[in-house]
């Protein structure tokens, strides 16, 4: 690993909110991922209460450090070269290398944000002693991106949606134009089977060890799952679920979303390493968030799916 590039260091106090982003090759994609986690795009909170930690995990064309010197506040890139396939390790860097009391990890920094997530997440600390912070995702476009190419949706479509939709100005609309992650497809009152942008505490994250690196598969496999599921698993977690609040991932060549890994493969990785099947945490959450109005149709598809699931526990 090379020396950490410091583009802005944190002054040496405890900050109230970390956020790590791990990239790998994302020149198109990362530009509007941090474009999303910037003041005046996220809203209610101030740039001076926050940092973003950006882990290049190894691209082959280094991430500009003059990307990340621009970002309009507190602001740190950390290269690893050379660095394995999977982000684990690097998530696990920028997790250890981040100054926040409390920490968010985004894997895939593909990921766009809503312009609520960092303030409520920020709220949603509040709310117990260790709370376990998870947001559902969603894919831009019609489809889920493991299907784009039979759809006709790729970058270039992609680049116009995002460009018609103006999307800087309300992020909230991206929810329009977007599908439910298969992760996330129980929506918003059904059992997640990982957070696409999860917080915990400095302390929480110390205690569960940061991701398993053990999960060496390019992408990581179902390293996201096994955090979260043992994070919800922590004798003293409390699990919230930002409603109104998630990320939305942009088209690039993913080893889950481009299909060079099946769920089978995937799984049976996540088998060898924990010796038993995954199974999403059931665990009861706790809901902090609004209801842009771009989201109804969201919330309305998750109480349907709830309702669904409900009828079937009932045997009606």
């Amino acid at each position: 690993m090379k020396a950490a590039s410091e583009v802005t260091a944190p002054d040496g106090d405890r900050l109230p909110l970390s956020v790590v982003v791990v990239a790998y090759g994302m020149s198109r994609e990362l530009p509007r991922t941090l474009q999303s986690l910037a003041t005046p795009y996220q809203r209610d909170i101030d740039p001076a209460d926050y940092e973003v930690v950006v882990v290049d995990n190894g691209s082959p064309t280094p991430v500009d450090e003059a990307l990340v010197a621009s970002f309009p506040g507190r602001s740190r890139l950390i290269r690893l070269d050379p660095a394995p396939p999977s982000p684990a390790r690097a998530a696990n860097v920028g997790i250890t290398a981040a100054a926040g009391e409390l920490v968010g990890l985004i894997v895939d920094g593909a990921r766009m944000a809503s312009p609520g997530l960092l303030a409520t997440a920020r709220s949603a600390r509040r709310l117990a002693d260790q709370p376990v912070i998870a947001t559902a995702g969603w894919h831009l476009g019609p489809v889920r991106h493991m299907e784009a190419a039979s759809a006709g949706y790729d970058q270039g479509v992609e680049d116009e949606l995002l460009a018609d939709l103006d999307w800087s100005a309300d992020g909230y609309r991206m929810f329009e134009v977007a599908t439910l992650a298969g992760s996330s497809g129980r929506g918003w009152f059904g059992p997640l089977s990982e957070s696409s942008a999860l917080f915990m505490a400095a302390g929480l994250w110390a205690d569960l060890g940061g991701l398993d690196e053990r999960f060496a598969l390019p992408g990581g496999g179902l390293v996201n799952h096994d955090l979260y599921v043992r994070a919800c698993a922590h004798p003293s977690s409390r699990l919230v679920m930002l409603l109104g609040e998630g990320t939305f991932h942009q088209f690039h060549g993913g080893a889950a979303t481009s299909g060079r890994f099946e769920w089978d493969d995937m799984h049976g990785d996540y088998e060898a390493i924990t010796g038993g099947p995954f199974v999403p945490p059931s665990d009861p959450a706790l809901y902090l968030g609004g209801v842009p109005p771009s989201t109804l149709e969201h919330l309305e598809e998750s109480v349907r799916l709830a309702l669904i699931r409900r009828r079937k526990a009932l045997g009606r």
